[in-house]
This record gives C-alpha cells, sequence and structure tokens, in this order.
C-alpha cells in the first residue's frame, strides 16, 4: 500500500496523472490503476474524475495531508534503523563558520563523541557560503552558520544564539582606549576577515552592506592566520563577545550602531529530509551548550 500511497502524493502534488506517472517511471495506465486499488482497499474515494481533469474529495484532501506525515515519518524510520543497524559506518558531517571563536561546537562535539563512540564525526570550516553550499550539496549534514537569508522550509533553522558582536584590535593601537566603537569610528582602519580566495568578495559586500565597515579590506585563511594580523596592528578583526582572548596583546570592544550593539544571530541548519537521529542529537547538544554560555 505505500507504493499506492507515494503514486497517490505525486498525482495530487503535480495535479496530472501524467506528470506523475513519468516521475515514478510507470505508465499512466498503470497509475491510474494503482490509485483505483488503493481506493478499493481504504473503501473511500478519494479523487473525483472529471474527462482529463479531477478534484480530492474532502476524504481525500484529508488522507493526502496525514499522508504526508506518515510517509515522511516512516522514510525517517527506515534511515534511522538503517543507521543504527550499521554502526561501525555511522557518521556525522559538521560544518561550523571558520569566524567563530567560541568553543560551543568543540563542546558539542565532545558531548557527542562520549555518547556515540561509534559514529565517526567529520567537521570542515567554511565561510557562511561555503557551508551554505556544502549542505545544499549534502556534504555536510548539519552546518553551524549565521543567519544572512531568511528562514527556509526545505531546511530546519534550529535558533542558537544572539550574540553581541566585538572588535579585536592590537592593545597597542590608541582606538584600543575606546569603551566602545561604532562602524563609523572604524573607517580608517582596516577590517580583517576570515575567508578563502572565492568567498572574498561576498564576505567584503556582506561586511560593508550589512556591519557598514567601509574601509579596506584584509583576508586570512583561519583564526590563528587573522589574530596574528591583528596583534601586528594591521587592522581589526569582528569577533563575538564572550569568546576568549589569547594573551594581553589584543583588546576586545563591544561594536554598536547608534549605542545599540550589533549582534549575530548563529543557528544550527540541516536539510528536512535529513532530520535523522544523529543530527538531531547533536544539535540538541549544540544548542544546550549555547544555552549554558
Amino acid at each position: 500500500m505505500l507504493n499506492q500511497v507515494r503514486y497517490f502524493q505525486a498525482v495530487v502534488r503535480l495535479g496530472s496523472f501524467t506528470e506523475a506517472a513519468v516521475e515514478c517511471h510507470i505508465s499512466q495506465s498503470a497509475i491510474s490503476q494503482q490509485i483505483k486499488t488503493l481506493e478499493q482497499e481504504l473503501g473511500i474515494q478519494l479523487i473525483e474524475r472529471k474527462n482529463r481533469k479531477f478534484n480530492l474529495t474532502p476524504a481525500g484532501e484529508y488522507f493526502y495531508k496525514k499522508s504526508l506525515i506518515l510517509v515522511a515519518d516512516y522514510d525517517r524510520l527506515v534511515q534511522d534503523s538503517i543507521r543504527i543497524s550499521k554502526k561501525d559506518n555511522a557518521e556525522l558531517r559538521i560544518g561550523y563558520l571558520k569566524s567563530y571563536a567560541g568553543g560551543a561546537i568543540q563542546a558539542a562535539v565532545a558531548l557527542f563523541s562520549e555518547k556515540y563512540p561509534d559514529v565517526n564525526v567529520h567537521i570542515m570550516g567554511g565561510s557562511h557560503e561555503d557551508l551554505y553550499d556544502a549542505l545544499r550539496t549534502d556534504k555536510v549534514d548539519l552546518a553551524m552558520n549565521d543567519q544572512r537569508r531568511a528562514f527556509s522550509n526545505e531546511y530546519v533553522n534550529l535558533s542558537l544564539a544572539h550574540i553581541d558582536c566585538c572588535i579585536e584590535i592590537a592593545s597597542r593601537n590608541p582606538i584600543s582606549a575606546l569603551e566602545k566603537v561604532s562602524p563609523e569610528d572604524l573607517k580608517n582602519t582596516p577590517c580583517i576577515l576570515i575567508a578563502s580566495k572565492g568567498q572574498q568578495r561576498t564576505e567584503q559586500e556582506y561586511y560593508s552592506d550589512i556591519f557598514g565597515f567601509q574601509g579596506d579590506f584584509l583576508f586570512a585563511d583561519n583564526m590563528d592566520e587573522a589574530r596574528l594580523m591583528v596583534v601586528q596592528n594591521n587592522g581589526f578583526m569582528p569577533i563575538d563577545h564572550g569568546t576568549e582572548i589569547p594573551g594581553n596583546t589584543t583588546t576586545r570592544i563591544p561594536l554598536c550602531r547608534r549605542d545599540t550593539p550589533i549582534t549575530r544571530h548563529y543557528c544550527a541548519f540541516w536539510k528536512t529530509d535529513n532530520s535523522g537521529y544523529y543530527v538531531e542529537e547533536f544539535a540538541d547538544m549544540l544548542k544546550g551548550v549555547f544555552a549554558d554560555k
């Protein structure tokens, strides 16, 4: 019956027996017969046929909506069961924002690995767009990223935290004496961003348009390289409030706009059709780590 339900869903979703038959790789007459068989097994009429058009009956409308949930739950049940049965091959692929300097990812991975030592955890860092592309092309199962787009129904969008932004600047720079800074205060100081060569323009446009940084931009491949540039007084680095400052060579200053802190919204994202057990479990752990900070 499950295949018949899938055929029925395809017909309703596409609004066409012909298109549904093509998508399901069967003939139009076969898909029509399968739906008739489904109606006979249920003992109700799902579709009212009128020449080449059709309408759902009230029962058909109800059955369609509820069947979407049923089939989605079944698919997830099968996926999770397969993963559990293949513990030796179980894996979780996580992407995180390279410019994030907090310890939430490391803490969540430690918790997860302790609870699920048989699951191989693979971690990749990247810029916002790197992570978006990796998630879209199934290179990672879950990405911890900042929100730059409107939420999409294709993804689960789990809010983790709104974190105040700061700048990190060399302690010997005169700006380090300020209690807070605005983007306008930094117009003559280069902004140091962490981005691969292919994402430098995108990152520059984002920090210019959204944050309002209008000076020069310098780029580093990773946090260590960016921090070395800061220590050399080459510019400032946007960073989150509350993350650890190594040594006393740099100073962290709150970043504000008209005395209001500028914040960054961190989220965990994963595809709606990839809401497997391990993905959701790690997301819950990550949420808990952020909540404890």
